[in-house]
């Protein structure tokens, strides 16, 4: 197992059992303490968990809060993988499409690559520089400009100017949280209004969410739980939440990872 695939790991453990001890994860991936205190110290330096004495706990997340791109990048992999091949089914050559900011909405970029004759409006430079690296001639790219946030997305005045006056047939939208009460949130209220134009331009809009999203609220509401046309979220979601879920949006997509 490499070391970003042990360390998302100890991540999902720590997220499920709320923390854990050095001697469980020495057990439980066959490697050295040393390596497992590494880890940790990876992982707590990039804000992801706390270390105590013996082993790391979760931080509980403010509704400000707000990781970087990498940082998010290593959680959930599998997870965000998944969701990704199951979005790709939805996109038909000659598709116009936005996509948001996002890990997942990277994973998804790293697909589209294959398909013909697209045009993808995005305010993420990584989904940018992913599209743009497989240098098809029929695709067209467009990068909104903007303000960087520490998701790598582009907000602010410029990109909701861009934003404003197109349409496209589809959104994927990635998400920092999504509840009953809140809707589809983010940290960041610069990014906010900008996703917000992002629904606003789509004929559809499908949710890029992995599980571990449901209950995380940030400090902005994007949109309510019902605009969104498809939610693809993964079998981590609880069966109750899958309920709420499938009652609220359109279609609800769960896949395995």
């Amino acid at each position: 197992m490499l070391a970003q695939q042990r360390q998302a790991a100890i991540l999902d453990l720590v997220r499920r059992h709320g923390g854990v001890r050095v001697s469980e994860l020495v057990r439980e991936f066959g490697v050295s303490d040393m390596t497992i205190r590494r880890d940790l110290e990876t992982l707590a330096d990039r804000g992801l968990l706390a270390k105590v004495h013996g082993g790391a706990t979760l931080i509980g997340p403010g509704s400000t809060d707000e990781p970087g791109f990498a940082a998010k990048s290593i959680r959930q992999q599998a997870e965000k993988a998944a969701i990704a091949a199951r979005a790709v089914e939805l996109v038909q050559p000659g598709m116009a499409l936005a996509l948001s900011a996002g890990t997942t909405t990277a994973a998804l970029a790293e697909r589209l690559v294959d398909v013909a004759g697209l045009t993808v409006v995005t305010n993420s430079v990584p989904v940018a520089d992913a599209l743009y690296r497989a240098g098809r001639p029929d695709q067209t790219v467009v990068l909104t400009g903007g303000i960087r946030t520490p998701s790598d997305a582009l907000a602010g005045p410029f990109a909701d100017g861009a934003i404003r006056s197109l349409n496209v047939d589809l959104l994927f939208l990635g998400i920092h949280g999504m509840s009953a009460r809140a809707g589809l949130t983010t940290p960041n209220l610069m990014e906010a209004e900008t996703n917000r134009l992002l629904v606003a331009a789509a004929r559809r809009v499908v949710v890029l969410a992995d599980h571990t999203k449901w209950e995380t609220v940030g400090i902005a509401t994007i949109a309510a739980l019902g605009e969104a046309d498809v939610v693809i979220t993964d079998a981590g979601l609880p069966a109750e939440a899958q309920a709420i879920l499938a009652g609220e949006v359109g279609e609800l997509v769960v896949v395995e990872p």
